[in-house]
């Protein structure tokens, strides 16, 4: 199954090659070749191509060779492998890639215990978000939403597929003019925008600089009845109960469920609901270590649908709707990963070759991740009941505050 080209010109290098073929024989399914400097070239696999990996110097050739995924994603990013063809199909050899790194995934479990959750949180989203604004926006769509956008079909727009996703956690909420919401992880404030404009108030929460001076001039120049507060979702309290919380793409910064059900029962008034979405997956801690160390560092864990389902089973609240968005969450990122294609050389340009490079492998690998099947992703609608306890007593106290009780 593997071909080997100009064999004489490559023979201090087949040893290596042949390792990798006999490592990888059984399982590749896609033909791949390989060239090195000089114009030495290996195939594997049958037929044309889809992938070229272009392997550029000794520290190419020696992360390819240990076949360890994050080594391969680090060299990459460095500049000594390049990658040409089909973006998607290069991200489908991750299944011929080890990704054993026990001591990193200890020490991201562990790590809140010693720094403080609040602190690891803040660390871990300026990791991400705290790029500037504008890189974001050169691979997402006019709607600035960091998560899965809602398709009525596979060719619409992604702008009108966000615009339908965030009319729907609106709708589910049963939010109008006047009615107070929560938007936990405020991002690009595309809800804080969608909502103000109908008339409902926002308090967005956002402990990313750039999220929190982009969502403050945001509400200033639209004149929005909404707030932006520099504050962890964990550390906020407000003097009334909220109509609604809504958690969009924030979950997987929140893997304590017991936790975060308590808060939320006691955040929302009688008859309150929760809106959330997120990317998933059926083992909650499990995560490629390329992932955990260059995209979402921290106590970041994909949401577990089975084990959130188990704790709301236990609290107050009520499950209404559960929707499965693991092929819209797959269209979302295909779309940003062809975007961020397009902005290719702006990005260079104004923020470097790597970051570029770091989201490149991010995005892809998100959208084959959802393609396979190796992920899912959820829309979630939850109910606190007009008859909770501890409703009840949040929404008592608010009415004795304003003198209605």
């Amino acid at each position: 199954m593997g071909e080997f080209a100009d064999s004489a010109l490559t023979r201090p290098y087949d040893r290596i090659f042949r390792l990798i073929q006999k490592r990888v024989a059984d399982k590749i399914k896609l033909p791949v070749e390989i060239q090195l400097w000089g114009n030495r070239t290996y195939r594997l696999g049958k037929g044309e191509p889809a992938v070229q990996i272009l392997v550029k110097d000794r520290h190419g050739l020696a992360a390819l060779r240990d076949l360890d995924e994050v080594k391969i994603c680090e060299a990459y990013m460095a500049g000594n492998l390049d990658v040409a063809g089909d973006m998607l199909g290069f991200a489908s050899l991750r299944g011929l890639l080890r990704d054993h790194h026990p001591l990193h995934t200890l020490w991201r479990r562990i790590a809140p215990l010693f720094v403080g959750r609040v602190q690891t949180d803040r660390r871990a989203i300026a990791g991400h978000y705290d790029f500037s604004n504008e890189f974001y926006l050169k691979f997402m769509d006019p709607t600035r939403c960091y998560s899965q956008a809602v398709f009525e079909h596979d060719d619409e727009s992604l702008e009108a597929a966000q615009h339908r996703k965030l009319d729907f956690a609106i709708d589910a909420c049963r939010l109008k003019p006047g009615d107070h919401v929560l938007d936990v992880g405020g991002g690009w404030g595309r809800f804080t925008e969608h909502a103000g404009r109908r008339g409902i108030h926002v308090t967005s929460l956002t402990i990313s600089e750039q999220s929190e001076a982009f969502l403050t001039d945001l509400i200033k120049r639209l004149q929005l009845p909404c707030r932006v507060l520099n504050q962890d979702f964990w550390e906020h309290t407000s003097p009334y109960p909220y109509d609604a919380i809504v958690i969009l793409g924030v979950m997987e910064h929140l893997p304590d469920y017991p936790a975060v059900l308590r808060h939320l029962q006691r955040l929302l008034k009688p008859g309150g609901r929760v809106y959330l979405d997120a990317s998933a997956y059926r083992e909650k801690y499990s995560k490629p270590t390329f992932v955990s160390r260059y995209i979402f560092p921290g106590d970041h864990a994909y949401f577990c649908l089975h084990a959130f389902l188990a704790e709301v089973a236990k609290s107050e609240l009520e499950v209404l709707e559960v929707h499965n968005d693991r092929h819209n969450y797959f269209l979302t990122c295909k779309i940003w990963a062809e975007n961020l294609e397009d902005a290719r050389d702006e990005i260079v340009s104004r923020w470097g070759e790597m970051l570029y490079r770091r989201f490149r492998l991010y995005l892809w690998g998100s959208a084959h991740a959802f393609l396979s099947h190796g992920m899912d992703a959820y829309r979630v609608v939850l109910e606190l009941p007009y008859d909770s306890v501890s409703s009840s007593d949040a929404y008592g106290e608010h009415m004795d505050m304003v003198g209605l009780a």
